[in-house]
């Protein structure tokens, strides 16, 4: 019996489907396999908080030798930090409109924290935000790699971070997103190069206007393995935590290392070849397409080919048994940080099913 099969048939009768099983001893594994990968290339791990937004597994992540933590945004890195987590990079481009000027202030008086810039006015904004202790507050200037997503070309960086300086507050470094990576099985390996390619030039941009770039990060889980280049510091991976059915397919993980699957229970199953599971896009997102579905089965070829808000379309090949009214069953998701973020709390189990935990998932929903 597939392991994740083996868990959930033990779990069947103790939860209420939908609902996140989480195999703790597998993530310890992942948590543990990427800290000792970073140790091996001389490079620094803080994980990208917003795959799990668990305090418990931030926890397990730092005390298994993270040097800090990503967060996406303020109200993440707030949580983490009411959590006594000290050491905080937000890695996004922050516009310091509302109350985030505010709170970015208070974040910066408690915990070492850093945030991104990519521009001049956002430049400008957090060090009107910062008042008299702009010192307070380090910057790290986000490049573009081919992601085509934010930030600055690589050869500006040197500028943006000069802008800071002059400003009073304290640029530290340069840090990148391959997230064009996620394409194809090929593609991790030409997006770290390009990630390379993108931070080498960044840093001489830094060099050029007298300003050093301690901090040179680079993201993701599917690049990571190629994220070894002499430049790099430090690297952020998120997804590797539970790992997915996408890094399965891009080759960033074996089958039994993903530690994260959706218990969901089959509730009809009058149209041939198909049954319905109780769970849709209010738990797993929209992650897929009709090619390659919205998410599988654990130990079985079925996928789930449609999705409502509340119902799964579970396709059952010809020559797999289709699984009863009743029957609960392990979906594995396409892409897991959306999955959890759609629940209060994560059920933590092991391997064999043991008596389950609920840690709460503190900064669900928080999205600025």
């Amino acid at each position: 019996m597939h392991r994740l099969q083996r868990a959930h048939h033990k779990l069947a009768e103790r939860v209420d489907t939908p609902a996140p099983i989480v195999l703790l001893d597998v993530m310890k594994r992942n948590i543990e396999r990427m800290q000792d990968f970073a140790a091996e290339h001389d490079l620094d791990v803080r994980p990208h908080v917003k795959t799990h937004k668990c305090v418990e597994i931030g926890r397990l992540q730092v005390d298994g030798g993270a040097a800090g933590i990503t967060a996406g945004n303020v109200g993440e890195a707030e949580v983490f930090a009411a959590a006594g987590f000290d050491d905080i990079f937000i890695a996004y481009p922050i516009w310091a409109s509302g109350t985030k000027g505010q709170r970015i202030r208070r974040l910066a008086e408690t915990t070492r924290l850093r945030v991104g810039v990519d521009n001049v006015a956002a430049i400008e904004a957090l060090a009107d935000a910062m008042g008299d202790e702009p010192e307070r507050l380090e910057v790290v200037v986000e490049i573009d790699c081919g992601a085509r997503r934010s930030g600055a070309p690589p050869e500006v960086a040197g500028d943006l971070a000069l802008t800071a300086r002059k400003r009073g507050l304290v640029p530290v470094g340069v840090y990148t997103y391959p997230g064009h990576g996620s394409a194809s099985r090929d593609a991790p390996k030409r997006a770290a190069q390009d990630q390379h390619n993108a931070l080498t030039a960044a840093v001489r941009s830094f060099a050029d206007v007298g300003v050093a770039a301690a901090v040179v990060s680079a993201g993701s889980t599917p690049t990571a393995a190629f994220s070894t280049s002499s430049v790099i510091t430090e690297i952020r991976p998120g997804e590797y935590v539970f790992y997915d059915l996408d890094n399965l397919r891009l080759g960033a993980c074996t089958e039994d290392q993903i530690a994260l699957f959706v218990a969901a229970t089959v509730v009809s199953d009058w149209v041939p070849g198909q049954v319905i599971l109780d769970v849709g896009t209010k738990a797993l997102g929209r992650e897929g397409n009709p090619e390659r579905g919205y998410g599988g089965i654990a130990g079985r070829q079925a996928v789930l080919a449609r999705l409502n808000e509340y119902h799964g379309f579970l396709t059952v090949p010809p020559d797999e048994s289709r699984p009863s009214v009743g029957t609960v069953v392990p979906v594995v998701p396409n892409h897991v940080c959306p999955v959890v973020n759609s629940f209060d709390e994560l059920i933590m189990t092991d391997s064999e099913g043991t008596t389950p935990q609920r840690w709460p998932v503190a900064a669900r929903g928080l999205l600025s």
